[in-house]
């Protein structure tokens, strides 16, 4: 990689820092991306849907109890009590103990666990997807205030260019050496710089809360641009739409998604067949002992779950259909993506030159202008042609910065990012 492109990728600054303290408040692009997935209160919130999704891992787990119920019936006329007894009197009561314990078929309590574990998968597929869209917010904001910041820095150089050229030119209108027209000129812009200026700081702040959110520090921060960056990720185009169509988030999200659509189906089909109920019974009538055995078993002449398998049918449809959906967005996003990487890189480079030539022609004229080789108009003309060009130019290393990352979130490859090794 040439000295031209690593000053053009210089946008992509931190990714190769060392390891990222929370509490510090300058943070490179790899500090802000790691301290969202530890911080990011709305990524807290749903990493606890897999643990609750592991709780009915738990609740599949568990048997059904056992079932103790009661019956007594007492004589209510008197005239059919025992000789010489009160209602009270066993003789005139019968009693009827039942324990019984409903029987779950193998199939169905297996289902249900695998039914379980398949949503528990789902659950952290789904959180992934979820910490790749926030990797991605982050992202942006960080690379909107790296520009914020840069476009800042500009404004202010060119405004303590003007404001030394309008000292310059106060002395120089004294010794009538301009009119002061030339002047008037001069401190016109300098006052549109200073606009300029207050419009990018507020800018520049707004995206530096932004990423504070983001981020999940809740203190001031600032964005590290002292590091310079090395591609250091392959990015050719057929070993990233393989990766984009196994491992990106969504993708594994839509395959964990047909695994609850099997296991439900199964589930669905155990469930058609009617559970018993077995148990024994105790039974006092009047005073004499009885026991015996209980059995119960619902008769399925009318529901056998016909309406849930078929629910279940059509979700495992739904779920196929899906599959193979996404992977058709997935393969025409790394392609687009991958175009628009490489265009960006191009332009980035375009301009790498471009930029050196607007610093020259800019020396050039200041100086012919201050020996009096050229007009106010002309240098004024170069000062907003040079401060153009450098404003294109670090929107154009925004451009291929965010092209980058947008390659790297259509591939799934946002978390290895954040784990990006100096």
């Amino acid at each position: 990689m040439t000295v031209s492109i690593r000053k053009g990728l210089v946008l992509l600054a931190g990714l190769l820092s060392g390891p990222v303290v929370f509490a510090q408040s300058n943070l490179s692009l790899q500090d802000a991306l790691k301290a969202a997935i530890a911080n990011n209160p709305t990524l807290k919130a749903q990493r606890m849907n897999i643990d609750a999704a592991g709780a009915d891992i738990v609740t599949a787990r568990l048997r059904p109890n056992l079932n103790l119920s009661n019956q007594t019936i007492n004589l209510t006329r008197k005239s059919d009590f025992a000789p010489n007894t009160e209602w009270t009197n066993g003789l005139n009561r019968q009693t009827q103990w039942q324990l019984y314990k409903p029987i779950q078929w193998p199939g169905q309590r297996q289902g249900k666990i695998d039914f379980a574990r398949q949503s528990q998968v789902l659950s952290q597929k789904q959180y992934e997807q979820g910490q790749r869209d926030l990797l991605l917010d982050v992202a942006d904001r960080w690379l909107h205030a790296w520009t914020s910041n840069k476009q800042l820095n500009l404004l202010s150089q060119a405004k303590n260019n003007l404001d030394s050229l309008v000292s310059i030119n106060k002395y120089r209108l004294q010794k009538q050496v301009i009119s002061e027209t030339d002047l008037t000129r001069t401190q016109l812009l300098a006052s549109q710089f200073e606009i300029q200026i207050r419009n990018a700081t507020l800018e520049y702040n707004n995206s530096l809360r932004e990423l504070a959110y983001l981020t999940g520090l809740g203190t001031a921060v600032t964005v590290d641009t002292g590091h310079g960056f090395t591609q250091h990720m392959p990015l050719m185009a057929d070993s990233l739409m393989a990766y984009a169509l196994t491992e990106r988030p969504d993708i594994a999200v839509a395959r964990a998604g047909i695994d609850v659509a099997n296991s439900n189906s199964r589930l669905q089909k155990a469930l058609a067949y009617p559970t018993p109920d077995v148990g024994v019974l105790y039974n006092p009538q009047n005073t004499i002992p009885y026991w015996g055995v209980y059995a119960a078993i619902d008769l399925p002449f009318f529901s056998r779950n016909q309406g849930e398998i078929k629910k279940a049918k059509i979700l495992q449809e739904q779920s196929t259909q899906q599959m193979s959906a996404l992977q058709l967005q997935v393969a025409t996003e790394v392609e687009n993506a991958y175009k628009r990487y490489n265009t960006q890189k191009q332009n980035t480079q375009k301009f790498t030159q471009l930029q050196e030539q607007a610093e020259t022609i800019l020396g050039n004229v200041k100086y012919a202008y201050l020996h009096g080789g050229t007009t106010i108009v002309d240098f004024l003309e170069a000062q907003r042609s040079w401060l153009e060009t450098q404003q294109q130019y670090y929107e154009t290393l925004q451009q291929y910065s965010e092209s980058y990352i947008q390659l790297l979130y259509v591939t799934g490859k946002m978390t290895q990012l954040a784990e990006a090794a100096e």
